[in-house]
């Protein structure tokens, strides 16, 4: 029988993972997926922010595939396998996941390692904040060393001579692999998809106890995420001003924002996504009928305020909202 191929999607927090899995999902390229996706907090938002698609959406919350939740990435691929209705697999981690237990799962595990095969690990690098990252974070210099494909996003955002900067940098920490310069990770899906590149005895030379599980992993314990939802809809002009002024203030710390609010009087999603002091809002698709309107948001990074963050969202809640 032959073996489903898996395709690994990673990258610090904010990247564009979750932009490049919706290219996949939105192209006409005919084939089927199963889609999984890991959050590091324990409200999803990523799930919400994958296109309408048909693959089936299968989201692991509250830890990540590299640490805690490792099992459940297991019963998860059980379970599909025995199905076996899809082409492929898609699996995104989180921003701040270790690629390499991840991939010791594909070889650990019986049942896994004989029904599938690693097609590609691929990276998704943020051009502009990539430099403070790996300088910073650990994880974001292994995503890089474990890629066979390193997509390095945002190249608009950045001069050329920043871009063969980052070239440089990224060779040096993985030289064979390759990188292309994306924006809003528009690259070619034959480019990603099917690439059978992912080569097993390259990572064991880099890393000899790599299969012996020699490289425990931990995560910095003062990154943390903070998860909310809130009660109502909020005032879509109160709530930018106050992500933004929030952003320009603690921006430095804050790796990675996103959300899904009901704005008073909207038919359609208000999306929220932030890396750092940038911050992109956005109109969704619209609520459906019936639907409850849950409006939830997650920031992610370094030494965050819960109370600030809960009582600075709550202040934007639209009038007849606020309890």
């Amino acid at each position: 029988m032959a073996k489903i191929p898996v395709t690994v999607l990673t990258g610090f927090l904010g990247a564009g993972k979750t932009t490049l899995l919706n290219r996949v999902l939105s192209e006409n390229h005919g084939r089927r997926f199963a889609v999984i996706v890991n959050e590091f907090g324990e409200i999803g938002i990523d799930n919400d922010l994958v296109v309408d698609a048909d693959e089936e959406i299968f989201t692991m919350n509250n830890g990540c595939v590299c640490c805690t939740v490792r099992g459940d990435l297991i019963r998860i691929l059980s379970g599909l396998l025995k199905r076996r209705d899809f082409d492929g697999i898609l699996l995104e981690t989180t921003g701040l996941a270790d690629p390499s237990p991840i991939i010791q799962t594909f070889f650990m595990d019986d049942d896994v390692r004989e029904a599938t095969a690693l097609d590609s690990v691929v990276t998704v690098v943020d051009a502009l904040h990539f430099p403070a990252q790996v300088e910073r974070s650990r994880e974001a210099v292994e995503q890089v060393v474990y890629a066979d494909l390193v997509v390095l996003n945002k190249a608009d955002l950045v001069d050329e001579k920043t871009l063969a900067d980052m070239e440089t940098r990224i060779r040096r920490l993985n030289p064979q692999v390759e990188v292309l310069r994306t924006t809003r990770c528009d690259l070619p899906l034959d480019k990603l998809l099917g690439r059978d590149s992912f080569d097993l005895n390259r990572l064991l030379f880099l890393a000899p106890g790599f299969m012996a599980g020699e490289d425990s992993h931990t995560h910095d314990d003062a990154v943390r995420s903070v998860s909310l939802t809130l009660p109502g809809p909020v005032d879509a002009a109160c709530f930018q001003n106050f992500l933004g002024s929030y952003l320009a203030e603690r921006g430095e710390n804050v790796y990675r924002c996103k959300g899904i609010v009901e704005a008073a009087g909207q038919a359609q999603r208000l999306v929220f996504q932030g890396v750092h002091m940038l911050l992109e809002m956005s109109w969704g698709v619209p609520w459906k009928d019936g639907e409850e309107r849950t409006s939830r948001a997650v920031f992610i990074g370094r030494d965050l305020d819960r109370e600030e963050l809960s009582a600075g969202l709550r202040a934007c809640l639209a009038a007849g909202a606020k309890a």
